[in-house]
């Protein structure tokens, strides 16, 4: 999941970022509401974290320009204002859910998943081909009986290519969709992390699950 969160307080906005990032998101930041919509327009996102008090643009234009382009991106607005009108101004340009600050982080991570779950049918809380097991909730993943420890980015990984098995996965996609915008984008870091999970999932006498399409990119599947 790639997650953005427009907050113009640094240590806040970083520990969203750290926080989010250790519930394995992807996580771009953006400090003031300009430059949160530039990125929302040009790139793809889950779910936008988005403060409502920023400099620039406010969280509710945003809300209004995003929405009145088609954009049905989810949005949780955070703002220091707990006033009933408040909350329905920002309600009504768009936002889907609003959480007044101070809040828990828990209770962020619950409204997020909330957000994430009404679009679609709640999602599985594992992921399974062959004999690879991937448990969502635990963070857990299995080839057979034997546990495999994955970095938290190798874990994501397999997760995306999990999502999309069958499906082969270009370069552009995995880099969008598993790495926040620091990355070099003519970093080996992607083949990098494929020979790595290759190297812990591919073990004796187990079908190799990743697979290399040539000029086209990578995708996980049960070939015989």
């Amino acid at each position: 999941m790639r997650a953005l969160i427009v907050e113009d307080e640094k240590d806040i906005c970083s520990f969203l970022k750290k926080s989010l990032e250790s519930e394995c998101y992807v996580v771009d930041t953006a400090l003031d509401g300009e430059k949160g919509l530039k990125l929302i327009q040009t790139n793809s996102y889950d779910i936008v974290v988005l403060d409502n008090n920023m400099p620039k643009k406010t969280g509710l234009e945003v809300c209004q320009e995003l929405r009145a382009e088609g954009n049905n991106v989810p949005i949780l607005m955070l703002s220091v204002q707990s006033e009933t009108t408040t909350k329905v101004d920002l309600l009504n340009a768009g936002a889907d859910d609003y959480l007044t600050k101070p809040f828990s982080i828990d209770e962020l991570n619950a409204r997020i998943k909330a957000l994430l779950r009404r679009p679609k049918e709640m999602e599985s809380e594992n992921l399974q081909i062959d004999d690879l097991f991937l448990d969502l909730s635990r963070h857990i993943v299995k080839r057979g009986e034997k546990e495999i420890y994955l970095t938290k980015k190798e874990f994501i990984l397999l997760k995306y290519l999990l999502k999309n098995k069958g499906i082969v996965l270009s370069r552009s996609m995995i880099m969008e969709h598993v790495w926040d915008m620091s990355i070099d984008p003519f970093s080996n870091t992607i083949e990098s992390h494929i020979m790595s999970l290759r190297k812990k999932l591919d073990l004796p006498k187990r079908k190799k699950l990743i697979h290399t399409v040539s000029g086209r990119g990578y995708k996980i599947d049960v070939i015989d």
